[in-house]
């Protein structure tokens, strides 16, 4: 049976330097989801054109900006991460190998084989965050479960997570008793 080797992380995208290539559907489509999870992402989109939609949902996020150009290579500088979803494919590819030699994580739309990384679906409920990943094979089954997820997990499961750091920050001695106290106050959580 095949398994999912990909490591989940959850990036600070208001601490690094992303850029998006492509200003069509596709690119609206990721700017959209990175800034349904984090709305204050660091985001330079470059394109020779963009969507109205585009446009409109950069006015609303200072943290975005819109750079209307070709791509060109010195745009990879002081970046961290790459997403390239141009109608494009040499441009598309050529974004990809030179990001990869810059030791930049890159992105390349609809190209599972050109790919560091993969945007999952996502559940937030206020401080808890679920990532969900089916190693690039069906997006309509991520999107599913995170429709799931976001009907099953309560509301002031927000107000539970407050609370319990609240709790932790009382606690005495050293790290495995804290541990050990914190596991049989969740002890619940499992039924």
């Amino acid at each position: 049976m095949e398994r999912n080797e990909l490591y989940p992380i959850f990036l600070k995208l208001h601490n690094i330097n992303v850029l998006i290539v492509g200003g069509g559907n596709v690119g609206l489509e990721k700017l959209s989801f990175m800034l349904k999870s984090s709305p204050n992402a660091n985001v330079e989109v470059v394109a020779t054109k963009f969507l109205p939609e585009l446009e409109a949902l950069v006015e609303k996020h200072p943290s975005v900006k819109l750079t209307q150009a070709k791509f060109k290579k010195k745009m990879l500088k002081k970046r961290h991460m790459v997403i390239a979803c141009t109608d494009d494919l040499k441009v598309n590819k050529r974004v990809y190998d030179l990001s990869r030699k810059r030791y930049l994580i890159c992105n390349i739309a609809d190209t599972p084989d050109l790919c560091d990384y993969y945007l999952g679906g996502i559940v937030t409920k206020g401080n808890v965050k679920i990532a969900i990943s089916t190693n690039g094979k069906s997006p309509t089954t991520a999107k599913r479960l995170r429709e799931f997820f976001e009907e099953v997990i309560p509301e002031d499961i927000n107000k539970m997570v407050e609370n319990l750091n609240e709790y932790r920050k009382t606690l005495k001695g050293n790290f495995e008793e804290k541990v050990q106290k914190m596991n049989e106050i969740t002890e619940g959580l499992k039924k």
